[in-house]
């Protein structure tokens, strides 16, 4: 970016000329003297900030963010509007099946995954893992393949925004809600990294509420506990009703709750920007834990026991996006709540809100990861002094707008496509992930480096990270099973389903090529004992036993404190909250 031009030498002929500029609010004696500076200075302060500070990104998230990010940050319309489709699908039997199946494959990604961004915890994550700790062509295909799943994701949350809100203004277009959301979206994105942390917070909590309160009214209703309306009880899983259509049936829902899990990496991605990562990013990936239980698993099993499978309420909601057909609705309503679809419709909004957050963060802190690696333009590295990477947030707004043409042109068979091809992308990064973590366990062996010397230390290594690879594989085969079977066969739906390997597999052959021909490189793997393992690294080798036992010190004389003046619920609320977490 060219350098501003330097601030003009005031000539100012009395002292009454320079109260009059100080009363106007001018700074500093260099007063903009055209609206051309006015320009230029605001310019300035919203995107640039101040050029004499390090442009690096600020570490400003605290714990509370990061574990609320881990818990609910991207529970979003999958869960509330998708999630009964794979019981009407397969079955509630299946469904519960195929969402707690997927749970321990994100289990597996999230845990494995928290282990290396706890000890190197930079922005860009399993991309820069990638090419650390195997091969730069991975860093190279995952960066982009994650980049572009999210960017191309902004579309989705605007059309799903627009429907949620013409529930209530149906007057206003798709597009015309797309630009009132995205804006204020995009604005907090250009303040601060804390900005988005707390706005997560809060978008987050309010799911997090709603889906609790939602499965204890189900349940209720359920067992049949609410005078006047009578729930179904255990009858949607008996007389052959839990598991319906067979393997088919069963491998297609592997989409629904595949997508309603999606983005649980995203804590990790933020931890080059979290407060004390190597404390933050464990409690973070520990609460995933809960996460899957409490709001998949139970969010599932309580919509299957709620709605019969048969129920034509289950199968609208996930394609004409309809809050009154949400499972969450459907159970409220059942239950007596009237005004149900107004409440559920309000957190819809939140959680679709809180989606576009994330998609413009991840996608401008990959992007700013490429660019630093070497495998992205240089400009897209570039952050203000207040640690946002401005060009990469330009980027992934203009690829959005693009891409909402799409749902608008052709009928949106475009759009189509590309929903198709981050579907795909995102489980090939979730496998590739194992990987990454079998590779990284094996260089910290190969440097003679002690396992306690971690942060953070994954349980039953190495089962997580071989699940992890072993069901990406059988959901791919899956996901391509069901194309195949699908009535009417179509060939196109096995292409669309696949088209996220080729972009994939061209990815990474074209980095290679690129390397091997041009850069005249004939080492592809990174040898186990020339892996980094301590470029952004939270201490040193042989530090964290020793940093780690400061800490606890320290923390065992706080405690011993806040005991002899009287404080001891301060104690109480630290030791369960270090033992919930």
């Amino acid at each position: 970016m060219a350098a501003l031009p330097p601030a003009r030498t005031p000539s100012w002929n009395s002292a009454d000329e320079a109260k009059e500029v100080i009363v106007d609010g001018l700074e500093k004696g260099s007063p903009p003297e055209s609206l051309r500076d006015i320009k230029t200075s605001v310019w300035t302060r919203v995107f640039v900030g101040d050029a004499s500070q390090d442009k690096e990104t600020k570490r400003a998230m605290q714990s509370r963010h990061m574990i609320m990010i881990a818990i609910g940050g991207t529970i979003g319309t999958g869960i509330f509007l998708s999630a009964g489709s794979a019981v009407a699908l397969a079955g509630p039997g299946s469904a519960l099946l195929s969402y707690f199946v997927v749970g321990v494959f994100c289990y597996g990604v999230v845990i494995s995954l928290g282990e290396m961004a706890s000890y190197i915890p930079v922005t860009g994550s399993f991309a820069v893992f990638g090419s650390r700790f195997v091969s730069p062509a991975l860093g190279f295909t995952l960066g982009w393949n994650y980049w572009l799943q999210w960017s191309l994701s902004i579309p989705s949350e605007l059309t799903a925004a627009a429907v949620i809100l013409q529930y209530w203004d149906s007057n206003i277009t798709p597009w015309q809600w797309a630009l009132i959301i995205i804006a204020p979206i995009f604005v907090m994105q250009l303040i601060h990294v804390r900005v988005y942390g707390e706005s997560e917070y809060w978008f987050a909590m309010i799911k997090v509420v709603m889906i609790i309160v939602f499965i204890f009214v189900g349940l209720i209703y359920d067992w049949g506990g609410v005078r006047g309306h009578p729930g179904p009880g255990r009858s949607n899983f008996q007389n052959g009703q839990a598991f319906i259509g067979g393997f088919g049936n069963f491998a297609q829902t592997f989409v629904y709750a595949f997508y309603s899990y999606g983005g649980v990496e995203l804590v990790t991605l933020a931890a080059g920007e979290s407060a004390s990562p190597h404390k933050t990013v464990p409690r973070a990936v520990r609460a995933t834990f809960y996460r899957i239980i409490v709001f998949y698993i139970l969010t599932i099993l309580t919509i299957g026991l709620c709605i019969n499978n048969a129920d034509p309420t289950l199968l609208t909601a996930a394609y004409d996006s309809s809050v009154a057909a949400s499972p969450l609705t459907v159970v409220f309503q059942r239950a007596g709540f009237g005004a149900a679809a107004h409440v559920v419709n309000a957190v819809l909004l939140t959680a679709v809100l809180s989606a576009t957050n994330s998609c413009f963060y991840a996608s401008s802190r990959m992007l700013l990861s490429l660019a630093r690696q070497g495998h992205a333009p240089r400009i897209f590295g570039w952050v203000n002094s207040r640690g946002v990477p401005v060009p990469a947030l330009m980027l992934s707004l203009a690829v959005s707008f693009l891409t909402f043409l799409t749902t608008i042109w052709g009928e949106g068979v475009v759009f189509s496509w590309l929903v198709n091809l981050t579907g795909i992308s995102s489980l090939l990064v979730w496998g590739t992930i194992g990987i990454i973590s079998l590779r990284f366990r094996a260089a910290w062996k190969a440097q003679g480096r002690p396992i306690g010397d971690l942060p953070y230390t994954q349980p039953l290594f190495p089962i997580l990270p071989l699940v992890a690879i072993i069901l990406a594989l059988a959901m791919l085969i899956a996901q391509g099973y069901a194309a195949v079977v699908e009535t009417p066969f179509d060939p196109k739906n096995i292409v669309a389903t696949y088209i996220g390997v080729a972009v994939y597999v061209l990815c990474y052959v074209g980095w290679w090529a690129y390397e091997f021909f041009w850069l005249n490189k004939r080492q592809h793997f990174v040898p186990l004992m020339d892996v980094d393992l301590d470029t952004d690294a939270v201490w040193g080798p042989g530090e964290g036993l020793r940093l780690r036992q400061e800490e606890q010190e320290a923390l065992e004389k706080r405690d011993a404190q806040d005991i002899a003046d009287g404080k001891r619920s301060r104690v109480w609320a630290r030791q369960a909250a270090r033992f919930v977490i």
